[in-house]
């Protein structure tokens, strides 16, 4: 139980001021980038017409992500926005499954992460709906269908951002504290390996869907 609330921290003075950074956040962070590098490099180095095991698994998270990005936008747009969808699915999926591995932690157990991914889709979604539509549509769109809504429609926005990272950075910092006061209060031998199977592989590849899925409508609101 000691674990829990235990942050390894770098502090840096700059400027007056104290930058605050979360060690282990970074680090697996820089462990799912290697993995998914590394699984990017061999699923990709001998393609064929029949495909080995990694360059099906990579296809299919590649083909079904653009297909439902194509939904949401359009032929067009699927080639704009259809790597960023993926990149963002298999960062957030192998984030949520990391856990699982012993000695190892999910870096979006940290509000940090998906509060930065969540602002990353916030940016991206705007920058698509003002390139779009034009700056007077979109400035436009916030004051309707009438002028004194604009500050609602603002705070709907920012809103946005809000929900989608507490939602991810909620569920998997659940998950984390039920196993870690099930497994002290068990010893870790009865129910540890089954919740973490639940929360890892289930929860984590749900919420990482989910996320993802929200990027994209919000990125369909805004160019059409």
């Amino acid at each position: 139980m000691q674990e829990l609330g235990r942050i390894h921290q770098l502090i840096i003075p700059f400027f007056g001021h104290n930058l605050t950074f979360n060690l282990e956040v970074i680090a697996m962070s820089w462990i799912v980038m290697a993995i998914l590098i590394v699984f990017g490099f061999f699923a990709a180095k001998k393609k064929s017409r029949f495909p080995g095991p990694l360059q099906a698994v990579g296809e299919l998270f590649v083909g079904q992500l653009f297909s439902l990005t194509e939904d949401a936008l359009d032929k067009k747009r699927r080639k704009t926005y259809g790597p960023l969808i993926c990149a963002l699915f298999m960062f957030l999926v192998i984030s949520n499954w990391l856990g699982i591995i012993p000695y190892l932690e999910e870096p979006t157990k940290d509000l940090n992460t998906p509060l930065a991914l969540g602002l990353l889709g916030f940016v991206i979604a705007h920058y698509a709906g003002i390139k779009a539509r034009g700056i007077k549509e979109y400035t436009k769109a916030y004051f309707e269908p009438f002028i004194i809504m604009m500050p609602l429609n603002v705070i709907g926005e920012l809103a946005k951002v809000v929900s989608i990272s507490f939602r991810l950075f909620g569920n998997i910092m659940g998950g984390s504290i039920i196993i870690l006061v099930v497994s002290y209060l068990t010893y870790s031998v009865l129910l540890p390996p089954f919740l973490n199977a639940f929360f890892g592989l289930f929860v984590g590849t749900i919420q990482a869907f989910v996320f993802t899925m929200l990027t994209v409508v919000y990125i369909s609101v805004q160019v059409n």
